[in-house]
């Protein structure tokens, strides 16, 4: 869906970008695409840089003042060298607008994921803490060998418009039957006019076309804890053709996640063994950090790779690209992490070996869990019971189609909205109505 990414900018077009110079750099890709000589892939390219520079701009909010100011509502005791000093060592994420810094709106929290220290000085929410401690305990006993669950949960997503447009069209996520869910049943929709994708297509949502500013779905599927149970000796040749390719801009094999996967792996044959060895790299390695919006990267594997940092769906793309080119097919699933207390997007990877066929594996939360090796090494062939799967594949098209770019062109977790005439952002409030099967 965004191949013509693997077309570089022109060079005055990138030079502007890198001296924080945007006004210019916009003027100068409307002068290309004037231009009869550039090609169709070129035009395209060019075409989309305008949409990107638009979300980075929209990601950066704060200026240097307003940025100080946010890091000191959120960290204690956080002082004026501090914050300088953390710029000056790469711990603060910004880029240049007209040769003044603007700041990531979520650079605070990055600060934490960077330099640890700093995590017993962030504000946190205590209903936050005491889900996340009662979740652990969950995933502790399952490492720990106690029988999966499953689980009968009922969702209300409610998605609002903010545009004096009088025409929507409105593309929400809805969980796909396979794999770990089953029985998904679709019990209230606001508005009679929708569409309802089948659930074969990669990226599942109910799309509604109307006046409304308001949307709301409420549906109930059930979720099995995946565990699995496997013997390396029993592992055969990949018999699975599908998910071992390239698809940019990516997932492409370059030189240098090429050099990496392969000595990663080194001599061992073993598919199974070959994708523990790179999620146990990837996990040990890897640090996670909130991200920029996905669309404004050209290729995520490759700035993981570079950077040892990313969010849940940038290692997936890590994992999925390095196990393809070693022959492990694998791919992506995302959707929702869903608790009986709150709802956050979360992405994924699977992969494939025979005879146990598709196997999840989680790098970011096993990379979190680096201090215990039971809880790490468990999301490498097993997953928690806390999800909703919207998407089992990454850079594919809704049905129907929108007429402009998505917010994300890669990812479906929050939905998308658009009117006659450009695309319009939307507020998804996603609460859980009912979660049987849990104790507390």
């Amino acid at each position: 869906m965004l191949e013509f990414l693997m077309c570089g900018l022109p060079e005055n077009v990138r030079r502007a970008e890198q001296m924080g110079d945007w006004e210019n750099a916009i003027s100068l890709i409307d002068r290309w695409l004037r231009d009869t000589r550039i090609s169709e892939v070129q035009r395209q390219r060019l075409e989309y840089e305008r949409f990107r520079i638009r979300r980075l701009l929209a990601a950066h909010p704060y200026d240097e003042a307003e940025a100080l100011e946010k890091a000191r509502e959120m960290i204690r005791d956080f002082d004026y060298d501090e914050f300088y000093r953390l710029i000056d060592e790469g711990c603060v994420d910004f880029i240049l607008v007209n040769k003044k810094r603007r700041f990531f709106e979520r650079f605070v929290q990055n600060i934490a994921f960077a330099r640890p220290e700093y995590k017993s000085r962030m504000l946190t929410d205590p209903e936050e803490e005491k889900n996340r401690q009662l979740i652990e305990e969950r995933i502790k006993a399952l490492a720990h060998g106690s029988a999966p669950k499953t689980y009968r949960v009922r969702i209300k997503l409610k998605a609002t418009l903010d545009s004096p447009e009088d025409y929507f069209r409105v593309w929400l996520p809805f969980p796909k039957e396979g794999f770990q869910i089953e029985d998904v049943k679709l019990l209230y929709m606001s508005e009679e006019n929708y569409f309802l994708a089948d659930n074969d297509v990669p990226q599942r949502t109910i799309f509604f076309e109307g006046t409304s500013r308001e949307y709301i779905v409420e549906f109930e599927y059930t979720v099995r804890e995946w565990i699995n149970r496997v013997d390396p000796s029993a592992v055969q040749e990949c018999d699975v053709d599908d998910f071992l390719g390239e698809e940019p801009p990516h997932i492409v094999f370059t030189p240098y996640i090429r050099y990496l996967a392969l000595k990663i792996v080194g001599g061992e044959k073993n598919p199974y063994l070959k994708a523990k060895r790179i999620y146990d790299w990837i996990t040990s390695r890897v640090r996670y950090c909130y991200v920029k919006p996905y669309a404004t990267y050209e290729n995520i594997s490759q700035y993981v790779a570079e950077n040892l940092k990313g969010d849940c769906g940038f290692q997936a793309l890590l994992f999925i690209t390095m196990c393809r080119i070693v022959n492990v097919p694998a791919r992506w699933q995302s959707g929702w992490y869903v608790t009986p207390y709150f709802v956050s997007p979360h992405d994924w990877a699977l992969f494939y070996v025979k005879p146990y066929g598709w196997l999840p594996a989680d790098p970011s939360f096993g990379g979190a869990r680096r201090y215990d090796e039971k809880l790490r090494s468990f999301y490498f062939g097993n997953l928690d019971g806390f999800r909703m799967v919207a998407n089992d594949d990454f850079m594919k098209q809704f049905t129907p189609e929108p007429k402009f770019y998505r917010e994300d062109p890669t990812d479906n977790q929050l939905g998308e909205a658009e009117t006659h005439s450009k695309k319009i952002g939307l507020e998804t409030h996603i609460s859980v109505v009912r979660f049987e099967g849990w104790e507390v």
